[in-house]
């Protein structure tokens, strides 16, 4: 954690925060920010909570050092400093959060000619105190009656990098949060401008992003799309014009046909629809209907298989749900990365600003798993696999000594070689802290 807290310092991670983000409240020892920084560390740490900071940050020094901090603050101070947040720290967070992206990020450097730009936008429930700022019932899975809140997320898919997150309450659902979260990308990716990076960019969203006024908007605006339709009456209806249904040779008892009925009246530009059913336990069809503007090319691009349209469409159709499918290995994979890894549905504050401050350092967190685990597995391809759980509970806790020199610059990193597991990340650090002349080796401690 040292070693990737060394890279964050030498990039000067934070400097668009503190720049930027100017938080009405009294320096005494630490900057508002400087306090900010120290939760944002706790959290790469695993603090489940703001309290765990002067665990797992406060009484580890060498660990701040590394880090560019020559101390941390309290806990209780730096959440106050998240309850001394007002909108404009909000707005001004976003502003320095679409900077750090800009600069750190490979979704932002996305070569549109090469290929499309894959944006999954979702939500995810969050549950809070009922005496939370907007805190309402809604939809939390398994937890009936519960109130929350939800957090939108827009994920650039190909480099599971946020590109943005934003809360809401409890009962917004994407329905509703679809176009205000696609702005907030096309703002951040800097595209709201570029009709041409939109026109290869494909927006991927499930049934909640699916109605006709959601779908004509991203078509407005030139997007590719991939979406299931909002209504289940109307799917229904939909698959009674499929003329053959074919058999999923990937999930038993699922069905793919193309949806015949004619769909210009109804969308901006044409799209191809391809309905899905499946049988429920009662015996009847649950329906499922596809909406889409990719052409078969793209497609086939983005599932990596060649494609015979003429002599098998059928499986061309069955390339279409394919790419819907593999949503469940984006976003709502990151979703569940951060839940288990980060405790981001564990952090929760009364005060609604103070919770979307927690929501972009969050989101924060995670682009920085998603850079150091790139940053220590470029070399080595038998790394690649480990996901954030393991990545904070076997690698980034490995114990060691951190060695620093007379001005407080660290300088050489020994690793527990007791330790089996770090044996593998070694070369990849020291090439990470090659630039900052820092020695990584391994050493009895």
């Amino acid at each position: 954690m040292a070693g990737v807290g060394a890279k964050l310092h030498q990039l000067n991670l934070f400097k668009p925060i503190t720049e930027q983000v100017k938080i009405n409240q009294k320096t005494v020892r630490d900057t508002p920010t400087e306090k900010l920084y120290d939760g944002f560390i706790g959290l790469l740490c695993g603090a489940r909570g703001m309290v765990e900071v002067n665990k797992r940050v406060r009484s580890d020094k060498g660990l701040q050092q590394a880090f560019g901090r020559e101390r941390c603050a309290e806990q209780s101070v730096i959440q106050q400093t998240l309850d001394a947040c007002d909108a404009t720290n909000v707005s001004e967070m976003h502003q320095a959060m679409n900077e750090i992206y800009r600069l750190h990020s490979s979704g932002y450097q996305h070569d549109y000619e090469q290929q499309l730009q894959v944006l999954d936008v979702d939500m995810s429930g969050q549950p809070c105190g009922p005496k939370a700022a907007l805190a309402t019932k809604g939809y939390f899975a398994g937890k009936r009656n519960r109130k929350g809140r939800q957090l939108g997320r827009v994920l650039a898919t190909r480099y599971d990098e946020v590109v943005c997150d934003r809360t809401f309450d409890g009962k917004v659902q994407l329905t509703k949060a679809l176009q205000p979260l696609l702005k907030a990308a096309e703002t951040t990716l800097k595209i709201e401008h570029s009709a041409e990076k939109r026109a290869r960019t494909l927006v991927r969203v499930d049934s909640g992003g699916g109605s006709l006024k959601d779908i004509n908007w991203m078509l407005s605006r030139g997007y590719r799309i991939l979406t299931k339709d909002y209504s289940t009456k109307r799917a229904a209806q939909l698959a009674e014009s499929v003329f053959r249904w074919e058999d999923d040779p990937l999930q038993a008892g699922r069905q793919i046909g193309l949806v015949t009925t004619s769909s210009k009246d109804d969308y901006a530009q044409p799209v191809i629809r391809i309905a899905v059913r499946c049988r429920k336990k009662n015996g009847q069809w649950a329906v499922g209907v596809l909406v889409t503007n990719l052409s078969p090319a793209e497609v086939a691009d983005l599932v990596e298989i060649d494609l015979d349209i003429l002599a098998k469409p059928s499986e061309l159709w069955l390339a279409y749900v394919l790419c819907y499918d593999q949503r469940g290995g984006g976003v709502e994979t990151a979703f569940k990365q951060d839940s288990q890894a980060l405790g981001t549905k564990q952090r929760n504050k009364k005060r609604f600003e103070a919770q979307q401050m927690v929501t972009q350092l969050n989101a924060l967190a995670h682009n920085v798993l998603v850079w150091a685990k790139r940053w220590l597995t470029e070399d080595n391809t038998q790394l690649k696999p480990i996901g954030f759980v393991r990545l904070m509970r076997d690698v980034f806790t490995t114990t060691g000594q951190l060695l620093f020199d007379e001005y407080g610059q660290l300088v050489e990193i020994r690793l527990n070689d007791a330790d089996s597991i770090v044996r593998p990340w070694i070369q990849a650090l020291r090439q990470l802290l090659k630039s900052q002349q820092v020695a990584v080796n391994l050493g009895k401690t």
